[in-house]
């Protein structure tokens, strides 16, 4: 018996399923991505990855998806918007609704972000970045005068109207010999400076100053 060619419909959905798979991997394990298929709102869900919401497949569709449902002409794109799951986490969600041929919404891809998780990873490393400046002490690992040759090739570079890691040969040349006249060159460790604040090796920095 010859097989039966699936409808445009169950590919969109089938790429779809393909593409959630794609992003639950790259995403995992901070973002639930979940298939709606549209065509059975009551059992909407066929695939979820990284399960963050506790629901599961064959699981009603959401609000939006009975939006999309009843009105073609609602927005194809939702990004970013505020969401909660059940147990009350807060989340960041994007929905993206798919249409077929003849306009209809077909399917929806859709991904939830766990905010506490970030929200606690942001709070550790707010912990571990932060310094006592009640102590009174200032202190800095750099060469005196670094920041001074920096200073100089930021306002050479804005003269050009450009940034220093985007400055040509020939710019850099000139700028070698400005830094050379001004005596910046004589500061220790300044072809080292130049060379990181330009994006370039040192024996770049050394080429540019002949």
């Amino acid at each position: 018996m010859k097989k039966r060619a699936p409808t445009e419909q169950e590919i969109l959905v089938d790429q779809l399923r393909q593409i959630a798979d794609g992003l639950g991997r790259t995403f995992a394990p901070f973002c639930e991505v979940v298939v709606h298929d549209l065509r059975d709102a009551d059992h909407s869900i066929v695939a979820i990855h990284n399960n963050l919401s506790g629901r599961e497949i064959g699981d009603a569709t959401t609000e939006l998806g009975l939006a999309r449902i009843a009105d073609p002409a609602y927005p194809e794109i939702i990004a970013n918007y505020a969401n909660r799951f059940p147990d009350g986490r807060q989340a960041k969600s994007t929905s993206i609704g798919i249409k077929d041929s003849s306009g209809q919404f077909v399917a929806a891809l859709c991904m939830n972000i766990d905010l506490t998780l970030f929200g606690a990873l942001h709070s550790m490393l707010g912990q571990f970045g932060g310094t006592d400046d009640a102590a009174g002490i200032r202190e800095t690992l750099e060469p005196t005068g670094a920041e001074a040759i920096r200073s100089r090739i930021d306002q050479f570079a804005a003269r050009l109207s450009t940034t220093p890691r985007a400055l040509k040969a020939e710019e850099r040349r000139l700028l070698m010999r400005e830094l050379r006249q001004s005596g910046c060159l004589e500061i220790r460790r300044a072809a080292e400076i130049v060379a990181l604040h330009l994006g370039v090796s040192r024996a770049t920095v050394y080429n540019d100053e002949k």
